[in-house]
Formats: structure tokens, sequence, C-alpha cells
């Protein structure tokens, strides 16, 4: 495995953190009506449903849009976890005491939940996804559910957009030591990065399923898409008429999905080694 991922990684969301607060970064703004959800969380929605009740943990939630995001949709609490001080800061003004935020690695995160909640972009920053099963699978009530979209690991394995267009693979789809990349800007705001440099790391469909399996976890539901939240491939791509905030393939989208949700059930009576009805 690459050395110092998770330094590298940390420096690299550190410095994001300026861009994706700045004004035309994340729209921080909107959130002063008590009523706006991100786009991420309202085209959630329709699959999510209301969280009335609920004690609530989202995973790696960054500057904690989503976050608040999901306190709006009538959870009990809402827990934010992420690596990244500065995110975490962010994040607190954002929520004004809506909700509780937690400095810690995915892999340490303890507590006892009924949902457990991950978004674009999270576990690619995860080397191991095996133990990434088990840390939600702990973190899970029996009867609790894990929700999560995600890129597609088709998509992280496309190359950087080419001036002919052509969708073409290029990196691993399946869980490797990870590969390195340097990236001077970042996917929202503008301004350089102090910190360019990221360990990315992919993982199948089918390893993600199987780690969820063998944590003990039914998966009880899996879609893929044909948008995803940001603009990943260039001139490739265009906003999406139907979805505020995502983006599709300009031509052919049928050809590839570009996110996925996947969601998966805690038994009430909890063991290993569960039959997912998906099977």
């Amino acid at each position: 495995m690459t050395e110092d991922w998770r330094a590298t990684n940390l420096a690299n969301w550190e410095s994001r953190v300026p861009l994706h607060i700045g004004p035309d970064g994340y729209d921080l703004a909107g959130f002063d009506d008590p009523a706006h959800l991100s786009d991420v969380v309202r085209y959630d929605l329709p699959r999510l449903g209301r969280l009335d009740g609920l004690d609530v943990v989202h995973l790696q939630c960054h500057i904690g849009t989503d976050t608040v995001s999901l306190a709006r949709l009538g959870a009990k609490s809402v827990t934010g976890i992420d690596f990244s001080p500065s995110a975490l800061e962010a994040a607190r003004d954002l929520a004004k005491g809506a909700v509780t935020f937690v400095e810690s690695d995915v892999y340490d995160a303890v507590g006892d939940f009924d949902l457990v909640y991950t978004g674009i972009g999270a576990i690619c920053w995860l080397p191991d996804i095996r133990r990434w099963a088990a840390t939600v699978a702990g973190l899970l009530r029996p009867g609790g559910r894990l929700f999560m979209r995600e890129g597609h690991p088709v998509l992280w394995a496309m190359c950087d957009p080419r001036p002919d267009g052509l969708l073409v693979l290029e990196y691993p789809y399946f869980e490797t030591d990870g590969v390195v990349f340097v990236e001077h800007d970042s996917y929202a705001g503008s301004g350089t990065l102090d910190s360019p440099t990221l360990v990315h790391f992919n993982h199948g469909l089918g390893e993600i399923f199987t780690a969820l399996t063998d944590a003990g976890l039914m998966v009880t539901a899996l879609e893929e898409h044909r948008e995803v939240p940001w603009n990943p491939l260039g001139e490739s791509m265009i906003p999406s008429s139907e979805y505020p905030g995502e983006f599709v393939l300009a031509e052919g989208r049928d050809r590839i999905p570009l996110t996925y949700t996947l969601q998966a059930v805690k038994p009430a009576t909890a063991g290993t080694g569960n039959p997912s009805p998906l099977r």
C-alpha cells in the first residue's frame, strides 16, 4: 500500500476547505433557509425517506452540508464524523448546534445508530473495503440501515477528460494499493490547493457487496444511476435538466453508470454471513 496515504489525503482535504467555504464553493448561504437541503440529499430523498426519530451517523461528512440536511429530515440525532479539523470547524459553524461533529478516522468510529449514511466520494479515500464494512456493521443497531450513494467504480476507473471525447478505462476497477494523483484544483470553489497530492482507492461493486454481506449485513437494494453531482469528464458532460446539481453525459448517457445507491440492513437478530436477498 502507498505509504502515508492518510497523511497525504488529510493534507489534501485540509487544503480544500478554504475553497469549499468560499463564495463560489458550496452553497452555504442556502442553509439560512431552514427548509433548504443539499442537492445530494434532495436527490437521495425518494430512496432515503424521512428520518423521524432516528439516530443517524454520517461518515466522512466534510463541511456538513449533507449532514445538516439529514438533520432537517426529522432525525432524533445526527452525528457527523470526519478526519479533517478544518472541515469540522466549518461544519459546526454551519450546523449551529443541530449536529454533533466528531473528529475521527472512519475505521475508528464508534457508536450505536439506526442509520449509517455515507455519500459521494467517500469510500474512494479508504484502502480497505472489508474493514470499512466491519465498521459500518459495528455502528448499526440490530434492524439498522446503511444508505450510501457513491461514485461508480466504473467512473473512478475512467481516464481524465480527453480531447477526442472518448470514454476510456485507464485506472484500476478493483481494490489495489492505491493510485497517486496530483490535482491543483478542487471540484468546488476556485483557487489552488496547497497540498495537491492525493491517494485514491477504487473498490469494485462485487467487493463492496461481498464485504457488507460478510460483515453480517443484508443488501436490500442496489441501483445504478446516470447522474453524478459534479463534472468528472469535462466537455463530455452537461448539467442534468431533471436533477439540480447533477451532471449527465452529453451523448450516449446509457453507456456507463456514474453513481449507484446501495442499501443494507443489520438483521434484528445480529449474526454473520447472512445471505442477501439480492444474492
